[in-house]
């Protein structure tokens, strides 16, 4: 089942990381590619996926791109793709297979690459030529004008050099961790005030650039009682007193048993009459 081209050129709509690249295999023949892949890998397991892949030496020559500062939206198929000879290279038909990861975080050593082609087509008996292409280094977003005028000019030397091939290459393209930098937030210092009661000596000198401070006691440099406080505490005594001499006289109040039984006896019958 032939790959869907905007899978292969790194159609994934995820953002990108400030420490990753892309990463671009493609080849004239077929090619033993894994069914499902994650988008965002390790640059060692990109690498071991690769070397899975050339372990076969499917052709005879082999252009290791290497292209710094590149992002996966730059390569991405369709009216956004700024390397448009690469993209439609991509997408012809001579290309028989396709590998693609659009986030690979850490470096990619293209040396690595070139060193195990040679040794795995010397194992089939075959000498592999190797042709390695590096690329201008790319601009940075703030200059967005420059960097696509890069990369226009990048596409089109490499497009040069895949018209001097003879129709059975395969293309290794890495990149060395892009250089966009996350948002990071600036904030305002926090402004520090010394808030007092009572007295402010202790800021004088401050205007001269010599901090003084002021050493007298607790009780004479602060004011804990007012006159309002006072006057607040001495009424509060006073009914107090007053509450506890009302109290006092009420529980000295004392009434015999008898006082109010009812008389039953003659005294009592003439004083009804």
């Amino acid at each position: 089942m032939k790959l869907s081209i905007a899978t292969t050129l790194l159609a994934t709509a995820v953002h990108a990381f400030s420490d990753s690249s892309p990463f671009v295999l493609f080849s004239t023949s077929k090619l033993n590619t894994p069914e499902k892949y994650d988008q965002l890998q390790t640059s060692n397991q990109v690498i071991a996926s690769a070397k899975d892949i050339l372990s076969s030496c499917p052709t005879r020559d082999y252009v290791i791109v290497s292209q710094p500062n590149v992002h996966a939206a730059d390569i991405r198929d369709g009216s956004h793709c700024k390397m448009r000879s690469l993209c439609d290279t991509i997408a012809s038909k001579d290309i028989k297979g396709r590998f693609s990861v659009a986030e690979v975080v850490g470096d990619l050593s293209t040396h690595s690459l070139e060193d195990y082609v040679k040794e795995a087509c010397a194992a089939k008996g075959k000498v592999a030529g190797i042709v390695k292409v590096d690329l201008t280094h790319l601009p940075s977003l703030e200059h967005k004008d420059k960097r696509e005028q890069t990369l226009a000019s990048n596409d089109d030397q490499l497009g040069l050099t895949l018209d001097t091939l003879e129709g059975d290459y395969t293309l290794v393209m890495v990149s060395d961790p892009n250089e966009f930098k996350a948002y990071q937030p600036d904030f305002m210092e926090p402004v520090h005030m010394d808030l007092k009661r009572g007295d402010f000596s202790s800021q004088e000198g401050k205007g001269n650039g010599n901090t003084t401070y002021d050493n007298r006691p607790l009780f004479v440099k602060y004011q804990f009682f007012t006159p309002g406080i006072f006057v607040a505490i001495i009424a509060l005594i006073v009914i107090l007193s007053i509450l506890g001499v009302g109290l006092r006289a009420l529980g000295s109040l004392e009434v015999s048993y008898g006082a109010f039984d009812k008389e039953m006896g003659p005294a009592a019958q003439k004083k009804q009459q």
